[in-house]
């Protein structure tokens, strides 16, 4: 399977109310760049990452959507949405990222990358687009895209194939787990056959499997 980059994006700084760091900066704009960028096992560089409580770091290193979502969400909103407004690094196209199983692995550029766990929505990116309930929103819709792992660094650029070189047959897939976590409780155990999602998640659905029972 084989898409390719729309885009690639990185972070400007934006002072704002609704930054989430302590600082009032946010770097969920991001901006097309030409060129390459290199990607690194601790993110993208040049990109500008505000509160790294909760972004950042190995297992969000890099985080992909999917054009085709974004193209939805601009009929959906009757705005137009350019590349990296959903904070994205890599905009995609033609890959299903939503379908992508965790622990599979993407060869860009001269980069090897593996998907790791959906994006969760915060007020950050709510206050960002202007839209008080779009967290209630993108959580129904349920295309979170996709943050990745760095295996390999190495540069990408618009235009790249997206190759997806090796995919685990559990078969756990973003959407999955994006789903389980916010939307449908019942697939909580379906977490647990997923041994490429970070330990947090894997522990949270054990917690609440517990709670269920």
């Amino acid at each position: 399977m084989t898409g390719r980059l729309a885009s690639v994006n990185i972070g400007v700084v934006t002072e704002a109310e609704w930054a989430g760091d302590a600082s009032g900066r946010s770097g969920i704009d991001k901006r097309p760049v030409d060129g390459p960028v290199l990607l690194r096992a601790d993110g993208v560089a040049g990109d500008f990452i505000g509160e790294r409580a909760h972004h950042g770091g190995p297992d969000q290193a890099v985080y992909a959507y999917a054009e085709e979502d974004a193209a939805w969400w601009a009929g959906e909103m009757d705005r137009s949405i350019r590349p990296g407004a959903f904070g994205e690094n890599l905009t995609t196209y033609a890959l299903d990222v939503t379908g992508a199983v965790i622990g599979e692995q993407w060869a860009v550029g001269s980069a090897l990358l593996q998907v790791t766990k959906p994006r969760t929505p915060c007020t950050t990116f709510a206050g960002f687009w202007g839209v008080p309930d779009l967290i209630k929103r993108f959580t129904a819709r349920a295309t979170p895209g996709a943050y990745l792992r760095v295996l390999r660094k190495g540069e990408v650029g618009a235009g790249d194939p997206v190759e997806v070189v090796d995919r685990p047959a559990h078969g756990v897939t973003i959407g999955e787990v994006f789903r389980a976590l916010s939307l449908e409780p019942e697939l909580l155990p379906r977490l647990l056959d997923a041994p490429g999602l970070p330990d947090r998640i894997r522990e949270k659905a054990r917690r609440r499997l517990a709670g269920r029972s």
